[in-house]
């Protein structure tokens, strides 16, 4: 350990800037990812600066976060790093790690968007049924008599409800459409023309 300090202290400022945020960062980097692995990662560490949602770049992801500062940070440092060997202008060297680091937040934004379109709720809306044709699995008793039963498909799911119709009795096996819901579990069908 004592090999790698004198090593740190005898590079140059710049370079000690550069290797200190690399590590640095990449330890909280690595913490911030163990944490979220395990559940224990939380999303209220955004830094809002005005109390409102301006600063919110839509699906739950903030401009300014603790992520995209560590995400910043880790991207300089390596990108200090490793460009300094190719790189002789100080200035320069430090634009270019600034735009890695941007690059590193906006590749950070890139996939958590793209996670985003992932998730899904499954929870079943039966007013999502209104419109849909479905199949009648239990005949359907004429003019609101009584209730049989259809097989709903929506969203990768089967869902079994009571059914009534105003007009004819519907045969087990017939396609009907969903026009209405009735007190909020039974739906209300007929038949398609």
């Amino acid at each position: 350990m004592q090999a790698y300090w004198e090593m740190f202290q005898s590079m140059d400022t710049w370079m000690q800037v550069f290797w200190g945020c690399a590590v640095v960062g990449s330890i909280i980097f690595i913490v911030q990812m163990v944490l979220t692995l395990v559940g224990m990662d939380s999303s209220d560490m955004d830094v809002d600066f005005d109390g409102a949602d301006t600063m919110d770049l839509g699906g739950g992801i903030s401009l300014f976060s603790i992520k995209n500062f560590v995400n910043f940070i880790v991207g300089f440092g390596w990108g200090g790093v490793c460009f300094a060997g190719i790189i002789e202008n100080k200035w320069l060297l430090t634009l270019v790690a600034m735009l890695v680091g941007v690059g590193f937040v906006l590749m950070f934004f890139f996939i958590k968007k793209q996670t985003k379109k992932l998730e899904h709720n499954g929870a079943f809306q039966i007013s999502d049924c209104i419109g849909k044709t479905v199949d009648v699995y239990l005949r359907i008793p004429a003019g609101k008599s009584g209730k049989g039963k259809v097989q709903v498909s929506l969203n990768g799911s089967v869902q079994e409800f009571d059914a009534m119709t105003e007009g004819e009795s519907i045969p087990s096996g017939q396609k009907v459409e969903v026009v209405s819901v009735i007190d909020g579990s039974s739906l209300l069908v007929k038949t398609k023309n």
